[in-house]
């Protein structure tokens, strides 16, 4: 395949293209197989190594987590009060997510043609996109027999509540229901971006840089006219020797929802509300203890999710529940405990089942979310005050996934609060409201990452345009998480392949 890798470049290079795109994830690879099976010259740059099953086959935590997430699995909010876990190799997030797989709401798509002006999204509007992903990802529901027992107590606990819930649909093919997903499939079953789109891609022609920094944008009037990258050693993150210059007729940017707003503050293209509206989908999580072993680090990470909550009112938060696998590097680095009582509870792992619960932001009036920001050294910054209706939800939050523990059998629940909060009946619920919620006061976690670079059909409130255009450089355009202007409420995997296969016909008229 024609991937070459910056790690090995000796000497500045330059290219030309009719499309540069700047990362392989979800968006950038999705587009870039549309755009090279037209005849398109594509160029794309990726900062992470490209890797295969052969790197994954340790099913090591301690190996795989600093190889393929973004700042070595530390990626976290200035205050490092949220541990943001985002992907950081050829293929992106989709190489290290759980699979989980959900038609963007219509409900979102009405919110955003009603307060964004994006009625071109409509209910409907993506059917077509999305079943061309689904036919190329193979993506399908999961088979009720074969869901793990973490995400059984789910599944079993809303029953006993009455609460809704209902078997995923998951990207894979031939999964052998291991649990390792996060860490890189060591059995090529998960259909990730570098096993489906970038090989289509690069078969159809396109030129794929791994190990490949993009540092700036360069534009010229109104129009964008280089990209200029810096080579990346490949097991560090550390610049090589060498830089590339790429010089296309239109840019693509598919960084992500954090680095795709950098990219775009380190090239002075800072038109609109840039880096801010960032939303992170917050995630609590709340352990329970069951008499038998649930071994949540084996079997398909997350299988069933509950959306029972996602409506609460015009006033309040929405929520959805689903299971997040227990691994032990995981677990413990999560639990903000220590000691004796991070011995205790890491040595009942076996019989832990670990339920989370995924807030949506963005929906709420005055609900901005967070900044993406560059510090004065050139690092990213995210910043992510927890308001007061993100407090009341988590309280809410805390006490739906005990309960749902509960009624599911577990013989004991504990919070991630610095000094947990213990229930082993219906009765100690109570002891919930007499917690802190918020910032600090216990573990928050992010795996969706969305806007910075929010889409909007005015130009004075968005970074781009409905057709991800963006507003001031015509021939630039951002295809990613970072365009979507509002939370899901759903993982946004499958929202961003549609979007990103819809977007296809208007970067490559652009191009032509």
């Amino acid at each position: 395949m024609n991937i070459r890798s910056g790690a090995e470049l000796t000497a500045d290079h330059e290219v030309e293209c009719d499309v540069c795109i700047v990362g392989s994830g979800a968006g950038g690879a999705v587009l870039a197989a549309g755009l090279s099976a037209r005849g398109l010259k594509v160029v794309m740059l990726e900062e992470g190594a490209y890797r295969t099953s052969d790197d994954f086959r340790a099913l090591s935590e301690r190996v795989n987590t600093p190889m393929l997430y973004q700042e070595r699995g530390t990626r976290s909010t200035s205050d490092v009060a949220i541990t943001i876990l985002q992907g950081r190799t050829v293929g992106g997030s989709t190489t290290v997510n759980w699979t989980t797989c959900f038609r963007t709401p219509e409900r979102i798509l009405s919110h955003w043609g009603a307060h964004m002006g994006l009625d071109a999204l409509a209910p409907g509007s993506l059917d077509a996109h999305f079943a061309a992903v689904e036919e190329r990802l193979h993506i399908q529901p999961w088979q009720e027999e074969l869901v793990n027992a973490n995400n059984a107590a789910l599944a079993r606990g809303c029953e006993a509540l009455g609460w809704e819930a209902h078997v995923l649909r998951r990207n894979v093919k031939g999964c052998a229901n291991s649990g390792f997903c996060g860490f890189g499939c060591p059995f090529d079953a998960k259909q990730a971006m570098h096993l489906t789109f970038l090989p289509d891609a690069v078969k159809a022609g396109m030129e794929l840089w791994s190990c490949m920094r993009a540092e700036r944008i360069e534009v010229a009037g109104d129009r964008a006219v280089a990209v200029h990258a810096v080579a990346m050693e490949r097991d560090r993150d550390r610049t090589g020797v060498a830089r590339l210059t790429v010089r296309p007729k239109v840019v693509a940017v598919c960084g992500g929802a954090i680095n795709s707003p950098a990219l775009l503050m380190r090239s002075s293209i800072d038109h609109g509300p840039l880096g801010r509206r960032t939303f992170l989908h917050p995630v609590i999580a709340v352990p329970g203890e069951y008499s038998e072993q649930i071994d949540p680090f084996y079997g398909a990470p997350q299988s069933v999710s509950s959306h029972h909550h996602i409506d609460r009112g015009a006033d309040r938060m929405g929520f959805f529940l689903e299971a997040a696998p227990l691994h032990p590097m995981l677990t413990g680095s999560a639990m903000p405990i220590f000691g004796a009582r991070a011995a205790k509870e890491m040595a009942v792992l076996p019989h832990l089942s670990g339920l989370i619960a995924l807030h949506v932001d963005g929906l709420l009036p005055g609900d901005d979310g967070g900044t993406v920001r560059l510090r004065s050294d050139g690092r990213i910054a995210v910043d992510y005050p927890v308001k007061p209706w993100l407090q009341e939800a988590m309280t809410a939050s805390h006490a739906a996934l005990a309960r749902v523990h509960l009624a599911a059998g577990a013989k004991r629940v504990f919070t991630m609060h610095q000094q947990p909060t213990e229930l082993w009946s219906p009765s100690d619920l109570p002891k919930l409201a007499e917690a802190r919620y918020g910032a600090h006061a216990h573990a928050i976690f992010s795996a969706h990452q969305m806007g910075g670079c929010a889409m909007h059909a005015d130009a004075a409130k968005g970074v781009v345009d409905v057709e991800h255009r963006h507003h001031r450089v015509p021939n630039l355009f951002v295809v990613d998480g970072s365009v979507l202007p509002t939370a899901l409420g759903v993982n946004p995997s499958q929202t961003i392949y549609g979007l990103a296969h819809r977007a296809r016909g208007f970067v490559a008229d652009a191009a032509s």
